[in-house]
């Protein structure tokens, strides 16, 4: 197992990455139809109802341990689910799928950025891997018409995530991953109540129809649950910065989302860009410590 480990922890990685790439997608198709606080409000509904199968009886026997570590515990919900897909949706009002994705990229940097500050090393080949996909994201953008009001909000979102990220270092080691998880959903959720309850007084709620629910169902239950929970073995198995090296995936996966779902345009550049990430991607992955 501790042979297999790495390359495990890279598939996990990888799959959460390929996931997520899916929910930028969603909510910018959401975006004129469930407002940004709602959509993040049943994400979480649906998450915990699926995680909570398998992760309350866990979380109800390590209570103790849980009520021991709860700030912990409550910074990371705030970060990881109050916080960081609220700002992703708001950002989804104005910003393009592919867009999103590209910002979120630099997320990994901030994981790198935490990960040295704690005194791990990283690694030439790493490196020059975080720093190879890091150019090509730098160009995508570059690329692009320049921001919009929304990207200010991604930039908010992938600060939130590579926090998040680092965070899970730190997560006490016999706290397991799924009541982890729950405790997490719930705690978020309802640090979610009060923006809720705003935003169908001002606002008014969203009729559901396939258009809505079918997204909020696929956020939900692909992109919380079980994402996160890949997303969390991975940087238990590998750490945040090797993970955040897969991470650089998602612009690519985004944008050939965005172009396939939502007729947002690929051109070029785009493409030469991502052949930077995946090779920066490919060499990151590959080096050691």
């Amino acid at each position: 197992m501790a042979r297999n480990a790495p390359l495990l922890g890279l598939a996990l990685a990888a799959f959460a990455t390929v996931v997520w790439s899916g929910s930028f997608v969603t909510s910018r198709a959401l975006h004129d139809s469930v407002p940004p606080v709602q959509q993040a409000f049943w994400r979480w509904v649906v998450a915990l109802v699926a995680v909570s199968p398998f992760g309350a009886r866990q979380a109800w026997r390590q209570r103790k341990l849980i009520r021991r570590h709860l700030g912990f515990v409550m910074l990371a919900s705030l970060l990881g689910v109050t916080v960081y897909n609220t700002l992703v949706n708001q950002a989804g009002l104005t910003t393009p799928a592919a867009n999103m994705g590209m910002i979120m990229a630099a997320s990994p940097v901030l994981m790198a950025g935490f990960e040295r500050a704690a005194g791990v090393r990283l690694g030439g080949r790493r490196l020059a891997g975080l720093l190879t996909a890091c150019a090509g994201v730098v160009l995508l953008v570059g690329g692009g018409a320049g921001f919009a009001a929304g990207d200010l909000w991604m930039i908010a979102a992938a600060c939130c995530f590579g926090s998040y990220s680092a965070l899970l270092r730190r997560r006490p080691a016999e706290l397991g991953g799924t009541a982890f998880l729950f405790t997490t959903f719930l705690l978020g959720t309802a640090l979610l109540l009060p923006a809720q309850a705003v935003s169908l007084t001002a606002q008014g709620g969203f009729t559901p129809t396939p258009g809505t629910v079918l997204p909020l169902l696929y956020v939900g239950v692909a992109s919380s649950a079980v994402a996160f929970f890949a997303w969390n073995k991975a940087i238990a198995l590998i750490g945040p910065t090797r993970a955040g090296v897969v991470y650089y995936l998602q612009p690519v996966c985004v944008a050939l989302l965005s172009w396939a779902v939502l007729g947002e345009g690929v051109g070029w550049r785009q493409a030469l860009c991502m052949g930077l990430i995946l090779g920066g991607v490919g060499l990151g992955a590959a080096g050691r410590a």
